[in-house]
């Protein structure tokens, strides 16, 4: 195992499969309103990151699946952090939309 194993980062595009199989499943876009007007992935829901405190009302199902992605995944990473302190049972840093290469909708 080299250091590359060690650092293997997650594919979004992947990960944005197994979202579309998981029934009942919610994809949350962490980015500002502005990034997610010029962009976003098909089905997700906008809630930035600065505001993540707000997710209960967004997501009050503390057991649905959540995937979560960002910009390049830092974003992400801290909203999944909060939503597990809020006692979310299954969330997911997806990593950024940089990296995907599906359709975009604005």
């Amino acid at each position: 195992m080299g250091l590359k194993d060690l650092i293997k980062r997650t594919d979004i595009n992947s990960e944005i499969e197994k979202y579309k199989a998981t029934a009942g499943a919610v994809l949350l876009d962490v980015r500002t309103e502005e990034e997610y007007k010029n962009g976003h992935i098909p089905g997700s829901i906008n809630l930035p990151v600065e505001e993540i405190q707000k997710i209960e009302d967004v997501i009050t199902d503390k057991n649905v699946p959540v995937f979560v992605y960002c910009l390049r995944g830092g974003r992400a990473g801290r909203a999944v952090k909060i939503m597990q302190t809020f006692g979310y049972k299954d969330v997911k840093n997806i990593g950024g939309i940089m990296a995907y290469k599906g359709l975009i909708v604005k």
